[in-house]
């Protein structure tokens, strides 16, 4: 039985499963993470294609099904725990392939992407509106903050829409499959990368105000910094590349006594 509490929407379509995996790219020399496989459709798939599969699975009910279900197969380890807290750094190079529980989507990928030094890729099935903020690109309503972190780790694309229907229990929106490759070296070069993801916040905390109105707090002489590196202070976050955040970071950074 599906348990609503732990937000898990299962997909059983064959064709919509496959598309998945074929969006994944994965081969038979791939270790390919799986986490909340519930019934395990997907599992068996991701058995057929990889060299070896891990699948953690928090539901104690569903964990033991596939333990037994599995516990001939040697290339794949069900592993009973919560993915925020597992060790990633034991498995050496590694893919995602996930349908993702909807309310641990954000954590759960900056999750993964602390583990970015073995990770290749994450192919997850999330809700839809989530996907197109991560794909987005600037001067776009959904490109914010959630965008510029993800795009400074790696290259997002959306493969393709799921409908709520195919999903049981049917949720409230639309599912997206997206596919993000892993950057062996971060996007750009910001100087300082706490410093980076302080301007990218504080920047879309109010994403209304100008640049000099909503960094002004954090960064009195912003003004001065925005034009030393070429940046009016009259534009809104949602206009600047990841560039041009790391150069507004690299900017303050030499500014610095």
């Amino acid at each position: 039985m599906a348990k609503k509490q732990l937000g898990q929407n299962f997909l059983f379509d064959p064709s919509i499963l496959g598309r998945i995996v074929s969006a994944s790219g994965i081969s038979d020399e791939d270790t390919v993470l799986e986490v909340g496989p519930g019934h395990g459709k997907l599992t068996g798939l991701l058995i057929d294609k990889a060299k070896r599969v891990i699948a953690i699975e928090i539901d104690s009910y569903f964990a033991r099904m596939l333990k037994e279900r599995y516990r001939e197969y040697g290339k794949v380890e069900i592993i009973e725990g919560d993915a925020l807290k597992f060790p990633y750094e034991s498995l050496g190079l590694f893919k995602i392939v996930s349908n993702i529980p909807y309310y641990i989507t954000t954590p759960l990928i900056f999750r993964f992407l602390k583990e970015r030094e073995n990770l290749l890729s994450m192919t997850l099935t999330i809700q839809k509106e989530v996907a197109q903020r991560i794909a987005a690109a600037p001067d776009c309503k959904d490109y914010g903050a959630l965008s510029v972190a993800v795009q400074y780790y790696g290259n997002p694309s959306v493969e393709f829409i799921i409908p709520k229907e195919a999903f049981s229990p049917v949720p409230k929106v639309d599912s997206a499959v997206i596919r993000i490759d892993i950057l062996r070296s971060p996007k750009v070069a910001p100087g300082d990368e706490g410093l980076f993801f302080k301007i990218v916040r504080g920047s879309f905390l109010q994403r209304r105000k100008t640049l000099v109105n909503s960094l002004k707090s954090l960064f009195p002489d912003i003004k001065e910094v925005l034009q030393e590196a070429g940046i009016e202070g009259n534009r809104r976050a949602e206009t600047l590349s990841i560039e041009e955040f790391a150069s507004i970071s690299r900017t303050i950074k030499k500014r610095a006594p």
